[in-house]
């Protein structure tokens, strides 16, 4: 089965809200090697102006996946998870995502390109908070390999 073509515009109902714990944006930042303190220490955070500790910028990453879920969920979305690559991804902020923030990401297809039978699919997470003010949008490129190795 290809890579559905009418994915393209379809918007995924949003996530349900994820709050940002301060010991989930410190195990990231670790892993990560972000060793800013504005990573892990609240004061640090503070006297740079933000409310409390800030995410490193692919911390949206968290909050992005549960709608790559939906997407790759979707029944007729002719997407098979062990033919896929995450390809690229980019952040977009209006601000930084700190610690005691309550996020929602609604995810749209944005567009379907095939090359030699493979597809990549752009899909962008507008992530807000929960005044519904933007903080992030998050794009990925999925690339999909050709089912023909299924066909032979």
């Amino acid at each position: 089965m290809a890579v559905n073509s009418e994915l393209v515009g379809r918007e995924f109902p949003p996530t349900p809200p994820y709050l940002v714990g301060r010991e989930k944006v410190r195990e990231f930042a670790r892993a990560v090697f972000a060793d800013a303190p504005l990573h892990t220490d609240v004061e640090a955070a503070r006297a740079l102006g933000h409310a409390d500790i800030v995410a490193p910028p692919t911390f949206a990453m968290v909050i992005q996946d549960q709608t790559l879920q939906q997407l790759l969920n979707e029944p007729d979305s002719g997407i098979v998870l062990s033919r896929t690559i995450h390809a690229e991804q980019r952040f977009a902020y209006s601000r930084p995502i700190v610690a005691g923030d309550e996020l929602t990401a609604t995810l749209t297809v944005a567009g379907i390109r095939m090359m030699a039978g493979n597809a990549m699919i752009t899909s962008e997470a507008e992530i807000s908070d929960a005044a519904g003010r933007h903080v992030v949008t998050a794009t990925s490129v999925l690339l999909v390999g050709s089912d023909e190795e299924d066909a032979a």
